[in-house]
């Protein structure tokens, strides 16, 4: 395979014509293309003057001519192959069925080994239901919402495939979510995303593949204890009194399992107090945001445009996170008398509004006490707050920059329902 990188495009092109054009750019034979794959597309907009795609492709050329100083490539390969040495007759456990938990149970059915996967929520279909109903009504359900159940919290906030890491696994994983249903674009589109209304269809399809491979998924129950004796793990205890035996737990729980993490912690897991963000939703116009990133001279068809910014001050940095082009804010509490928001796009990421994330890092020395679990109590101390200043309620309080600048509050009804 020959790869050709650095490839501009000016204008809307179909695949087949953009490899054309590819070789036009390296003076190669286009017929002598059996096959290509687009490895890479982004869209440069330094100059809104000019904006361009800028692509990467490898292609499979049996052509002579002009190909010595191409860089030469071998095709991808997805498989992962694990060293097996256990020799337990017991099966491997996994907590918890969000992405973690789904590909880490994928890759050793992939492997020959057959997985227990305990998740207290719902399988998706039924989860789905679920959160449309809280979204509606504003009624709770602690086991099934937008952060506990079948995929996890990413199932309802856009499907962000985006990483800073090089690992070659990141690939693998574009890959999986290809073969189970996810647009091919995924593969090569700069910052993809898989939209909250394909995953719905995506994650089930994985489950399937993972049950007929002997997989065994538990939904609905939840692993309420550990059974370790000598330092070694022995069996997991539900709360449907079911005792699981096991020489090994795979804990894939998310950060808002809050109640597994401390009764870890009173077990004499060793754990340590560790900084993260917090911060609100920003919300703002689209077209604003394509106007500013793409200026209003190009003639492409380019997506919702997306932004990122950072300060970094003495102390602390404040930065934008989650970015969410042609997307909605939504409430998305998992428990009671805590309210927390996300913001979610659906593939097509047409909706009017724009939103991100904008956080700000809080350290250990922000903490009042000197458990490891502080910065959990810090956590839910916010989003009890939030829960009260927004009305003793579900939905996504509002709050408007200008008022916010101004210290008042908020007053607006949306949707019929008052948020402060």
């Amino acid at each position: 395979m020959l790869r050709l990188e650095n490839i501009k495009i000016y204008t809307d092109l179909t695949d087949d014509e953009v490899v054309k054009e590819a070789c036009k750019q390296y003076k190669l034979d286009s017929k002598d293309v059996r096959k290509y794959n687009i490895y890479k597309k982004s869209i440069d907009a330094r100059n809104k003057e000019n904006i361009f795609y800028n692509y990467t492709i490898d292609i499979e050329y049996v052509g002579l001519k002009n190909i010595k100083n191409i860089k030469i490539v071998n095709e991808e390969n997805f498989n992962l192959i694990i060293d097996k040495k256990r020799k337990a007759e017991t099966r491997p456990v996994i907590v918890g069925a969000g992405p973690a938990g789904l590909f880490c149970g994928l890759i050793l059915v992939q492997n020959g080994i057959r997985p227990i996967i305990i998740e207290q929520g719902k399988k998706v279909e039924d989860r789905k239901k679920d959160v449309e109903n809280f979204l509606e009504t504003g009624i709770l359900n602690t086991t099934s919402n937008v952060q506990f159940g079948e995929g996890g919290a990413g199932t309802f906030s856009d499907g962000k495939l985006t990483t800073n890491s090089k690992n070659p696994l990141c690939r693998k994983i574009l890959k999986e979510f290809v073969s189970f249903g996810a647009p091919n674009q995924i593969m090569y589109t700069n910052k993809p995303h898989i939209g909250t209304d394909n995953l719905i269809n995506i994650i089930s399809n994985m489950r399937n593949y993972i049950t007929s491979q002997g997989g065994t998924f538990l939904f609905e129950e939840k692993v309420v204890d550990f059974e370790i004796e000598c330092n070694k793990i022995k069996s997991v205890l539900t709360n449907k009194n079911k005792k699981i035996e096991t020489d090994t737990v795979i804990l894939a729980i998310g950060h808002s399992a809050r109640d597994t993490i401390e009764k870890l912690y009173f077990k004499g897991i060793n754990m340590e107090k560790k900084s993260f963000s917090v911060g609100v939703r920003i919300e703002h116009k689209q077209e604003m945001i394509n106007n500013s990133q793409y200026g209003n001279k190009t003639k492409l068809k380019l997506p919702p445009a997306e932004y990122k910014l950072a300060y970094h001050g003495k102390d602390r940095s404040c930065y934008t996170f989650c970015m969410c082009p042609g997307g909605v804010v939504i409430g998305s509490s998992s428990n009671n008398s805590e309210i927390v928001t996300n913001g979610m796009s659906k593939f097509a990421r047409d909706e009017e509004n724009a939103n991100s994330a904008l956080l700000v890092d809080v350290t250990p020395e922000d903490f009042e006490g000197d458990s490891p679990l502080e910065g959990i109590y810090f956590q839910a101390d916010l989003e009890r707050k939030a829960f009260e200043l927004g009305g003793n309620n579900y939905y996504a309080p509002i709050q408007r920059v200008e008022d916010f600048l101004n210290n008042r509050k908020t007053t607006r009804n949306w949707k019929n329902k008052t948020h402060i």
